[in-house]
């Protein structure tokens, strides 16, 4: 994911309460953002099975619903 697409889906996440779908390009898991930490540089979500993870931004890719 790109640093400005980073920005949109931490905003979505943080300011409209939206959970945004988004995969781990590197391990194909798919998850639902929970919250943003500009100092790691990691997303938060919530995976399909209800665990927490925290992933590199970098990593990320956003998906449709």
């Amino acid at each position: 994911m790109k640093d400005k697409d980073r920005v949109a889906v931490c905003e979505r996440t943080e300011r409209k309460e939206e959970r945004v779908k988004v995969r781990n390009l590197k391990s194909g898991e798919i998850g639902y953002t929970s919250f943003c930490t500009e100092a790691g540089e990691t997303i938060q979500v919530t995976l399909e099975n209800g665990q927490f993870d925290s992933w590199v931004y970098a990593d990320c890719e956003e998906l449709p619903e």
